[in-house]
């Protein structure tokens, strides 16, 4: 009887072996899966502030289209060349591309008594240029984020 008792407690031993490997096993996938999804929340938020700075990079573009179109000048100005603009501060790693189109592209428009010259500003921002310009073409990395504006102007 004795032998008997033996081999019990052998196979009890064995048993909580197996079990303690399972859980191990799957306490590892657990935290393997979380780390996953802290991971992508990460880099969404970072996604997100980044597409926020290209906004206001891009806004900034059009301010400074619409200053040199709009400043006080007797004549309405043609439009200015394609102008590539490194930022700096907390938009350092931005470059906006703002270009200008002008209606009609010499003279005016009559309105009544008004003459007007409309321009089409499209400012491009984005954090990976490709030769200081955006927007970048060919393979773009995961982080790269991009983001056109356009405003119409009249003078």
């Amino acid at each position: 009887m004795s032998t008997t008792c033996l081999e019990g407690r052998a196979a009890q031993r064995g048993f909580t072996m197996i079990s303690a490997l399972f859980l191990l096993v799957v306490l590892v996938a657990l935290g393997a899966a979380l780390a996953r999804v802290s991971m992508r929340q990460q880099l969404g938020a970072a996604s997100d502030l980044a597409s926020a700075q290209a906004q206001q990079a891009a806004r900034a573009g059009l301010e400074w289209g619409a200053w040199k179109v709009l400043r006080e000048t007797p004549a309405i100005p043609d439009c200015f060349a394609p102008t590539h603009i490194r930022l700096d501060g907390t938009l350092a790693s931005y470059v906006v591309s703002v270009s200008c189109t002008r209606t009609p592209t010499s003279g005016t428009l009559s309105d009544g008594d008004a003459t007007l010259a409309f321009f089409k500003l499209v400012a491009n921002a984005c954090n990976a240029p490709v030769a200081g310009a955006c927007p970048a073409t060919g393979t773009l990395q995961p982080t790269y984020v991009e983001r056109q504006l356009s405003w119409t102007l009249s003078r």
